[in-house]
């Protein structure tokens, strides 16, 4: 191998290892064939788990594009290079004349990917009616080899730091969740506690009006504190998909004109808009998909408090479309992919309570028992939108 083709190749692997594994191979495929010339070439590697190759890149570049499968990639020659860790030519069985098929004429050239003394997998070389392959050849795909293995040993490296963050950040928000439901929990029993023991004191005597209002403080408390529990038990339910849906005729748009209505009664001053448009019924479970729109309804008065709401239902094709849009202080795009994950809370600088975690994911998981989708679209100080779709063909 002369020291330009060397030279150029060197470059070529530079090159082709800033981008994705996929994209690397392509670029060498394209430009390795003026120095080293092949009609296919197939990459396979070895599953740890099962100890089997499979193919992970094939490639058609000359006049194997029509050939079949295991004259065009060399499955055979790259199980018995995995197998022997060594180098295999093969070259074809028949006499060439002037009446040979050229795919018949296959010359293979199998390279073991080998990174300290282990095989990860094969590449494999194919030319259709030669020529044979010389020791510069087998030199430039020896280069190419090892490179492959490297690259998928990044590949490996890059896919395992992924999975292992993934870890970790589930950890965190596993830990932020222990820590906030033992804060979630503490908080109404808490008052609970508190309000009971004092009107259970012998020293003092207390009107009825204060009495009441302890009463009434105990009874919203405990409210809360069932409701933490029933999102823990439901989101479990959801999770293990052990949640009962009782999928009947409904009228969405009455259901979202129901929910805003009790709405009103809790928030007087609260501007919701409402705009729907000729809709058809729908086939869902009226009390799980009434808790979505209860939760949206209740994130929105929580976290763009102030805010008026605008509401929208139209039909598009055979879907109905919800949107819930406030124009509140919004939700950084970093955060957005992950609003619906179980236990994840947007950090907030407002004294606004964070949550549980919980709300969005039960909402999600709810809309997708219903072949729905849910998704969140927002910018920064301008507000927030959620939008529901779902089918209007009952679900099959």
């Amino acid at each position: 191998m002369d020291i330009n083709t060397l030279n150029t190749l060197y470059a070529l692997l530079q090159k082709s290892a800033r981008d994705s594994w996929k994209a690397s191979i392509e670029a060498l495929a394209n430009e390795l064939r003026p120095y080293f010339v092949f009609d296919n070439m197939a990459v396979f590697i070895v599953d740890p788990k099962t100890k089997t190759s499979e193919v992970a890149y094939a490639r058609a570049l000359g006049r194997g594009k029509t050939a079949e499968a295991d004259a065009a990639w060399g499955d055979r020659i790259a199980a018995e290079v995995i197998v022997r860790g060594e180098a295999i030519i093969q070259i074809p069985k028949i006499k060439a004349d002037a009446q040979t098929d050229r795919l018949r004429l296959s010359h293979l050239l199998g390279l073991p990917l080998r990174l300290e003394n282990e095989i990860s997998g094969a590449v494999v070389f194919i030319r259709f009616g030669g020529p044979a392959y010389n020791e510069e050849h087998v030199a430039t795909a020896a280069l190419v080899a090892m490179w492959l293995a490297l690259l998928f040993e990044r590949r490996n490296w890059h896919d395992t730091a992924k999975q292992l963050q993934d870890v970790q950040r589930r950890i965190r928000l596993q830990d932020d969740f222990l820590a906030t439901i033992s804060h979630e929990l503490r908080t109404p029993l808490g008052f609970i506690k508190g309000y009971s023991t004092t009107l259970l004191r012998q020293d003092t005597s207390w009107d009825e009006n204060t009495q009441r209002e302890f009463l009434t403080i105990i009874d919203e408390e405990a409210d809360r504190l069932t409701q933490l529990i029933d999102d823990l038990l439901e989101s479990a339910r959801l999770q293990s998909n052990t949640l009962p849906m009782k999928f009947q005729p409904l009228r969405l748009d009455g259901l979202i004109r129901d929910a805003t209505l009790r709405l009103k009664q809790r928030h007087p001053s609260l501007l919701v808009s409402l705009d729907f448009g000729t809709v058809p019924p729908i086939h869902a479970d009226s009390v799980h998909l009434g808790r979505v729109i209860e939760n949206l309804f209740s994130n929105a008065v929580k976290y763009a408090p102030g805010s008026p709401l605008e509401v929208t239902l139209r039909q598009t094709g055979d879907k109905l479309l919800f949107r819930l849009t406030d124009h509140g202080p919004g939700i950084p795009e970093k955060h957005l992919p992950m609003i619906f994950e179980r236990f994840y809370r947007v950090p907030s600088d407002s004294n606004a309570s964070a949550g549980t975690g919980l709300g969005l994911y039960i909402c999600r998981q709810i809309i997708l028992a219903h072949h729905g989708k849910i998704w969140a679209e927002s910018k920064l100080k301008q507000g927030t939108t959620f939008l529901v779709e779902l089918s209007i063909r009952p679900p099959g």
